[in-house]
């Protein structure tokens, strides 16, 4: 998890405390989505309970509320980095996400997840548009934007992993 010392991304304790007791009773989705619910109401404006939020529902199979909670996560990136909060319009001079600032290689993170929820979601030509925007800002492909589209165009079919 980013830590950062401006006062929207601290935790609370009690939120903090909240986020912890999900894996302790995963085993019961109700109660793990109240307390990541209340992590949310106790800290609404931190990325971690944005970020705990995204997991519960992604590890949980619940792609379009994870979807809800990137998109939140992404709006809360953008904000600090001083972008524009429509990721089609950033580019290359908003932040430089080639090098080792993590919100920006976040940013670049969280904008793939998005892209994989859209594609999972039956939304592949809004996945395919959100990971071609990784690509062009990490030409590199160290987060594996094009690998990812590449297999969305295969419809889920994973070269590497074939034979296996």
């Amino acid at each position: 998890m980013i830590e950062l010392d401006d006062g929207p991304s601290f935790l609370p304790p009690a939120a903090e405390a909240a986020l912890k007791q999900v894996g302790a009773c995963w085993g019961d989705e109700a109660a793990a989505e109240r307390l990541v619910l209340q992590a949310l109401e106790l800290a609404p404006d931190t990325l971690a309970a944005r970020v705990g939020a995204y997991k519960f529902y992604f590890y949980r199979h619940r792609l379009a509320e994870a979807l809800v909670h990137a998109w939140s996560c992404l709006d809360w990136v953008a904000e600090r980095l001083q972008m524009p909060r429509d990721w089609r319009e950033v580019q290359p001079r908003h932040a430089d996400f080639t090098g080792l600032d993590p919100m920006p290689r976040l940013w670049l993170q969280i904008v793939i997840a998005i892209g994989y929820c859209q594609a999972r979601l039956g939304q592949v030509e809004e996945g395919q548009e959100s990971l071609a925007k990784v690509a062009q800002l990490d030409p590199a492909d160290r987060f594996g934007a094009r690998r990812l589209s590449d297999v969305i165009a295969r419809g889920g079919v994973d070269l590497d992993e074939e034979g296996d």
